[in-house]
């Protein structure tokens, strides 16, 4: 299939290899990573296709360019290990939304502040939302009071990301876990 006009040409993933790379000389690693010097880039391919292995392009940037000799297969393979057990071990944090009213009852609130803690044992950050009704705008006094007292009792395993401000008729503010 051919390309469209102008297209720009493809760009391969990863390191070059064997006769992708386009430079004289190289800094050549052997198998073992000892440092062999510079190298003529025919010689380095040389060795590399003696031993059944590949000269794989590691810094790119240097003069001369870096390269050693080593199976690309099982290096590709090693990277894509590597990436993805970076992947696993990372942490998605998400934002759990706790909704309450400013007449909340104390039970009502005990029970939303123990899911809260909970949310905050997981990593989760918390966003509490505060959602005033009819008259009960004319109190936004109350509400502040509740979203203060909220943050009173989380300080000591929470920590304010965005302190407590009116969008229309709701109140937020959001919590984020204290590092461990």
């Amino acid at each position: 299939m051919r390309r469209p006009f102008r297209a720009p040409p493809p760009t391969k993933e990863g390191p070059r290899t064997n006769q992708e790379i386009r430079v004289r000389e190289v800094q050549l690693i052997n198998t073992e990573g000892e440092n062999l010097g510079t190298i003529a880039i025919e010689e380095a391919l040389a060795m590399a296709q003696e031993q059944g292995l590949d000269l794989v392009e590691i810094a790119p940037n240097s003069k001369p360019p870096v390269c050693k000799i080593l199976d690309y297969g099982r290096y590709k393979y090693q990277a894509q290990k590597k990436a993805a057990e970076a992947r696993k071990k990372q942490k998605v944090v998400e934002i759990k939304e706790i909704k309450m009213r400013p007449n909340i009852d104390t039970h009502d609130y005990e029970v939303k502040m123990k899911s809260m803690r909970r949310f905050f044992d997981e990593g989760d950050k918390v966003k509490v939302t505060l959602r005033f009704r009819g008259r009960e705008m004319a109190h936004q006094d109350l509400g502040m009071k509740l979203l203060l007292r909220v943050k009173e009792e989380t300080a000591e395993f929470a920590k304010v990301e965005s302190h407590p401000k009116l969008e229309g008729r709701q109140m937020m503010m959001v919590l984020a876990p204290l590092a461990r």
